[in-house]
């Protein structure tokens, strides 16, 4: 799953996923806030949950960090399957630091996406 409100990040990272195989689908969402409704809608149902989730840090309303901690309210199967990475343009050291530290952030990775980053997330079983 991708959430950026950006539409052209979305837009270059699911045609990197889907050119490199990555994943067989690619769920986008445009904000924090439809990302967690999706999470909801679908968490007893384990099919549909992402097994990664690329997660923005600066968006509105519902950021990175406030994602974060509404995902932490989700029942252990939608923690255990869903693994975040942080996909950000952000550089500020404060929020990096704090973000990465959160248990269920596996990766930083800076935009924009690349098959490099995909090749180094399958290389190391993430």
């Amino acid at each position: 799953m991708l959430v950026d409100d950006n539409d052209t990040d979305n837009f270059i990272s699911k045609r990197i996923i889907e050119i490199t195989k990555f994943a067989k689908r690619v769920e986008v969402k445009g904000s924090g806030k439809t990302a967690l409704d999706y999470l909801r809608e679908n968490q007893t149902n384990a099919e549909n949950l992402p097994s990664l989730i690329f997660l923005d840090i600066n968006m509105p309303i519902v950021d990175g960090f406030v994602f974060l901690y509404e995902f932490e309210k989700f029942n252990e199967v939608v923690r255990n399957k869903c693994k975040v990475i942080i996909l950000s343009s952000s550089d500020n050291k404060r929020d990096i630091d704090k973000i990465v530290n959160n248990n269920h952030v596996i990766k930083f990775i800076t935009k924009p996406l690349t098959e490099v980053a995909l090749d180094e997330i399958k290389l190391n079983n993430i």
